[in-house]
């Protein structure tokens, strides 16, 4: 059996934003997963790997280094690989860019959730950060609701303006006079302390919340989940392990059942043109492995 190898440019050469939520869409049709991470350190050095397995999609385990020591000289502090098996015979189908399946993963995923729950046509899109994830989130939104305007708010105000102007957008000072201007909120922060308050939040405005991802982080404060259905990518994944909600949730500020679905329940995602929903972007190895078996698809059509 040959083992193909997918770089990041001719992968992303292939595939396209609506064709990964539809391929996203699917893999939720599909048995849930059977997922596993494991974790090894030697000081200052990280490898984490994630595993998923599933039923008539195969297996895809995605492995990243971290060597911070590697920005000294000049290379990438982050290099990684995902191996794709087979599942009929358990064989090595394909080495995917780490890069790839990590981009169009995270993002796709937010923008998933976007199309089941936000206003089709929105006027002004709002990100909230700077960095390389609130870049993909402009072009993943861009591709769904290409009328819309997009505004950024970012703590550094003068990179915050470079930024905007590089992804065709506009920067604004105020974040609750942002808020308040926007259908489509996306947070790609890393904050650990809540930045956007519920009090700022508008009839009919849809939220994506991406940047938390440790027990200690959290983009939005309690007032923000108390008004808004409540929504995540994966239950399991999220809910005991993130803090943006295993915090509140804690607290007593939010119960368990407040947390109406994720994507294995599609038909939950429902809405009243005056509600205001929040989605929890929380990842996993399965979505991993869902991108990447897409991404496969479409690179052989190629």
């Amino acid at each position: 059996m040959s083992i193909d190898i997918i770089g990041f440019e001719e992968g992303e050469a292939a595939i396209s934003w609506a064709g990964l939520t539809n391929a996203l869409a699917a893999g939720h049709t599909l048995p849930k997963a059977e997922i596993g991470d494991t974790f090894l350190y030697r000081d200052p050095d990280t490898l984490l790997s994630r595993s998923a397995w599933i039923d008539g999609l195969g297996v895809a385990v995605k492995s990243a280094t971290i060597f911070p020591g590697n920005n000294a000289a000049g290379r990438p502090a982050v290099n990684g690989s995902v191996s794709m098996f087979s599942d009929k015979t358990g064989e090595l189908e394909a080495l995917v860019d780490f890069h790839l399946v990590t981009k169009w993963k995270t993002a796709g995923d937010s923008l998933y959730a976007a199309k089941l729950l936000a206003n089709p046509d929105p006027d002004t899109i709002l990100v909230i950060g700077t960095g390389t994830v609130a870049g993909n989130m402009i072009d993943a939104y861009r591709s769904a609701f290409p009328h819309a305007r997009f505004i950024v708010w970012g703590r550094n105000t003068e990179y915050a303006t470079t930024f905007a102007e590089a992804n065709g957008a506009t920067a604004i000072l105020d974040l609750a006079d942002a808020v308040q201007q926007a259908q489509i909120i996306c947070t790609a922060t890393m904050t650990t302390t809540p930045i956007l308050k519920g009090e700022w939040l508008q009839a009919g405005q849809h939220l994506d919340l991406i940047g938390a991802y440790r027990p200690d982080m959290r983009e939005v404060d309690d007032k923000a989940l108390q008004r808004a259905k409540l929504f995540v990518d994966s239950i399991e994944t999220t809910l005991d392990h993130i803090g943006e909600l295993k915090i509140p949730l804690e607290s007593g500020a939010i119960q368990r059942g407040d947390v109406l679905g994720d994507f294995y329940t599609p038909s939950a995602f429902t809405r009243s043109p005056d509600d205001i929903t929040i989605c929890k972007n929380g990842g996993g190895a399965h979505l991993d492995l869902m991108t990447c078996r897409y991404i496969l698809d479409q690179w052989k059509a190629a």
